[in-house]
C-alpha cells in the first residue's frame, strides 16, 4: 500500500472509532470535537473557527445544537466586549471528559498488532506530519490511558 491509500484509510478507520464513540454517548462526531477542545479552556468563537477549521455560520449551529444539550455555555469575553467565549458548563465537562478517555482507549487498540517499538515509531512519524501540517490540537494529547504510549505527542 502507497503513503496516500495509508494515510487516507487511517484517516477512515480513526474518523470511524471517533463517530462511533460519539453515537454512543448522545453527540455527533462534530460535538466531540468541540468539546474536547474546550476541555482546557474556553475559547472565542474566532479562534474556535479556525482551531476547528469550519465556517463562522458552521460553528455558530454547532455551538447553537451543543448550547441546547447544556453542554456549553456563552459568555462575554472579558478582553473583547463584542466578544463571545465558549466554555464547557459541568455537564460539557463530565462528558467530555469521558468521551475523551474512551475515544482514546478506542484508538490506543488500533495499532495492536504493532509492537512497542513500532508503536513509538509509528506515533513520532505521525506526530511529525501533523506538526508540520501545523494541525489545530482538536484533540488533546498526554491524557490517554494506554500504557504502550498512545496519546503522547
Amino acid at each position: 500500500m502507497d503513503i496516500v491509500a495509508a494515510l487516507v484509510r487511517t484517516s477512515f478507520l480513526v474518523d470511524a472509532v471517533y463517530t462511533e464513540s460519539a453515537r454512543e454517548y448522545g453527540i455527533t462526531q462534530q460535538q466531540g470535537q468541540l468539546l474536547c477542545v474546550l476541555m482546557p479552556r474556553a475559547y472565542a468563537m474566532g479562534e474556535l473557527s479556525t482551531t476547528l477549521r469550519l465556517a463562522k455560520s458552521s460553528l455558530s449551529g454547532l455551538v447553537d445544537r451543543t448550547e441546547r444539550l447544556g453542554l456549553v455555555r456563552r459568555e462575554p469575553d472579558p478582553r473583547d466586549t463584542r466578544g463571545v467565549l465558549v466554555g464547557l458548563t459541568a455537564d460539557g465537562d463530565r462528558l467530555a471528559r469521558q468521551f475523551y478517555d474512551e475515544t482514546c482507549r478506542r484508538i490506543a487498540e488500533l495499532p495492536a498488532g504493532l509492537a512497542g517499538g513500532d508503536r513509538e515509531t509509528l506515533a513520532g512519524l505521525l506526530a511529525r506530519v501533523v506538526l508540520g501540517n501545523e494541525v489545530p490540537v482538536v484533540f488533546p494529547a498526554g491524557a490517554g490511558k494506554d500504557p504502550a504510549g498512545a496519546g503522547k505527542e
